[in-house]
């Protein structure tokens, strides 16, 4: 059981027969009345975001995850393959389970996964990857950093918006929270 006054990003916790993890809280006080805590939570099995007020100090129960590195192999369409860092075993994970993930995706990436009663349940990426731009529209001379920007697709398929100067073939950084820009790699 954990405490709703211990609410943080990434804490996961059972709801009604339901796994979710919290995405953002708040603890409120009011002058009169009693403190809650707002929360915002994503339920794991749907990716339904829910916004609910629990009282503070209210006990709900903790789900316990079982992290693994894991390597990413291949995707088959329906589903991509990661393989245990440390037993070899290779897990097939449903594209829904992913998400949006699969755009940050690169063959041969470790990841953390995490496991609920056995089943991959979430991927966690890095905060920033390395992608390769491979279609843009071409830059012209006396583009600067101060610019503009204009949509670059990546490798994964992703589209994120990138200064003037990114030309096909640069590699650049690529935050995984936001899905911005934030660098060409040299």
């Amino acid at each position: 059981m954990i405490s709703t006054n211990d609410f943080r990003p990434g804490v996961h916790i059972e709801l009604e027969g339901e796994l979710y993890t919290v995405i953002e809280a708040q603890h409120v006080k009011r002058g009169r009345g009693s403190a809650y805590v707002w929360a915002k939570i994503k339920n794991l099995r749907t990716g339904a975001i829910v916004e609910r007020t629990f009282n503070a100090g209210e006990r709900v129960p903790q789900a316990i995850l079982e992290r693994r590195e894991m390597q990413y192999l291949y995707s088959t369409g329906e589903e991509y393959v990661f393989m245990d860092q440390e037993s070899y075993e290779q897990v097939g994970i449903p594209v829904d389970v992913l998400g949006e993930t699969v755009h940050y995706l690169v063959e041969n990436m470790v990841v953390g996964v995490y496991f609920y009663e056995g089943r991959p349940i979430e991927v966690e990426l890095p905060t920033a990857v390395e992608l390769e731009v491979v279609d843009t529209a071409p830059g012209v001379r006396g583009d600067t950093v101060s610019g503009g920007t204009k949509p670059a697709t990546l490798q994964t398929g992703l589209v994120v918006q990138v200064p003037l100067f990114v030309q096909v073939g640069d590699r650049i950084r690529v935050d995984t929270r936001t899905g911005e820009y934030l660098e060409r790699v040299k």
